[in-house]
């Protein structure tokens, strides 16, 4: 009996007053985002800056500390995952613009029948997903969806499900995406791994979530036919010229190659050869990434005919649209930074260690928590990866890029109206409250309660 009661009392004897403290700093920090956000509707970069204030307040900082520990930690950020998302928005807008997306579309849709219709859609979202951001490729994809909706006579969610379950779930888990980037920096596992892992959850989860769920949800929410949307969808700008489906479909493949590039050379090749420096080198996220732009700039220039100054334009039209979002994830950063300094992540280490709770069961709930209360898929993403990040610190590569991969399936669950993406899937599919809280919320929750099985089964086997 006696021995029994000796590992908890021994776990109470080194609890202190500063331990309530640092716990008590954490707790605050996270109620001032969620509150500044869902409530006072403040941009997540001011409310994640004064959530992490609050944090370093409360935990006792000095505030010369605390203002040198955010911006070291926005800065780092910035600089790792902020010039990847720069990038990534430089080769969706190339191929956007040149019309090279267009061609992938058209040239999959000409080969599709009305039964492998929804399996088409997911694939063509899940490839223009790649590289761009879900409200970019929401805003791509509806024209699609409605006109072959039309078209094809089929209910408007059958169509649209699964090119939305296709879009999200590489949102939530699969790099060069801000969310999935961020939570690898964080955690500091290889992105790589992570990249490879994430496609292997994310087919068999698009797939509950998308042809199966689209084809059940269709039949239960009544939506006018496709035809009604016609006019009102977004109207793209026609391409005289335009790079050939196998040129589209290289750009978009080529970064995806090139960082797995890195973990080949980890697994087979001896560190110093010449054949592991090359592929290190051009495996590192950030020189895939710009490799792909520059190759992508002649290759899809060049199908579409573009001059140079039409280039110039395109490339740097893509800046602005990003510019919140790398702020976002830079104070997210700052946030996890000063989590590490304050000394909250040894308290959280402890008490997760003492709950007997695994750093994926950990980090997807609290993911999930933050997703529902604020809203945002990334503030949920990067404040989950900074607190659970000393879990991960001595797991082997396959349990730690297991761990971002279950923080991004957290940040997947329940889009509700804190949402801005539940709104805009709302207003382009002419759904009403209810009706997209039974599809896109559901789809939404589905796409993270079945990546997490598959992700803890995986866990398993790596």
């Amino acid at each position: 009996m006696l021995s029994s009661l000796s590992v908890p009392l021994a776990q109470a004897a080194t609890w202190s007053a500063q331990d309530t403290r640092l716990l008590s700093a954490a707790v605050a920090g996270i109620a001032v985002i969620v509150v500044l956000i869902s409530w006072a509707k403040l941009h997540p970069f001011l409310s994640l800056a004064l959530g992490a204030t609050t944090l370093g307040v409360v935990a006792g900082m000095p505030f010369g500390d605390l203002v040198d520990t955010f911006t070291e930690g926005l800065g780092k950020t910035v600089g790792d995952v902020g010039l990847l998302v720069a990038l990534g928005a430089m080769l969706g807008k190339l191929l956007t613009d040149s019309g090279g997306a267009d061609r992938v579309v058209e040239t999959v849709m000409r080969r599709t029948t009305d039964k492998t219709l929804p399996w088409a859609m997911v694939f063509i979202a899940a490839l223009l997903g790649l590289p761009m951001f879900f409200e970019v490729g929401v805003v791509l994809l509806v024209p699609v969806v409605v006109m072959v909706a039309a078209r094809t006579e089929q209910p408007m969610l059958k169509v649209g499900i699964p090119a939305l379950a296709g879009l999200s779930i590489l949102h939530g888990l699969v790099p060069p995406h801000p969310g999935p980037l961020a939570a690898v920096d964080a955690l500091h596992v290889d992105l790589g791994l992570t990249l490879a892992l994430g496609v292997v959850v994310a087919i068999p989860t698009a797939i509950v979530a998308g042809p199966v769920f689209g084809s059940f949800i269709a039949k239960r929410v009544d939506l006018p036919p496709a035809t009604h949307l016609l006019g009102s969808t977004p109207q793209r700008e026609e391409q005289a010229h335009r790079p050939s489906f196998f040129a589209a479909v290289a750009m978009l493949l080529l970064p995806v190659v090139l960082m797995l590039c890195k973990s080949v050379a980890d697994l087979t090749l001896a560190e110093g050869t010449l054949g592991y420096t090359i592929l290190d080198t051009i495996g590192t996220p950030v020189v895939a990434m710009m490799l792909t732009v520059l190759i992508a700039i002649v290759v899809l220039g060049r199908g579409a005919r573009f001059s140079r100054n039409r280039l110039s334009e395109v490339v740097g039209g893509s800046l602005p649209a990003i510019a919140g979002i790398i702020l976002i994830v830079g104070a997210g950063g700052g946030f996890k930074q000063t989590l590490v300094d304050s000394g909250v992540n040894d308290v959280i280490t402890d008490v997760a260690a003492g709950a007997s709770l695994s750093p994926l069961v950990l980090g997807w709930l609290i993911a999930v928590g933050i997703r529902v209360a604020t809203g945002s898929a990334t503030v949920a993403t990067i404040s989950a990866a900074g607190m659970v990040a000393p879990l991960v610190a001595g797991l082997p590569p396959a349990q730690g890029a297991l761990v971002a991969l279950a923080i991004g399936s957290g940040s997947l669950f329940l889009s509700h109206v804190n949402d801005a993406g539940f709104w805009l899937v709302k207003e382009y599919f002419g759904m009403t409250v209810g009706q997209t809280l039974k599809t896109w919320s559901a789809m939404e929750t589905i796409l993270s309660v079945v990546s997490f099985a598959v992700i803890l089964l995986l866990s398993t086997v790596v």
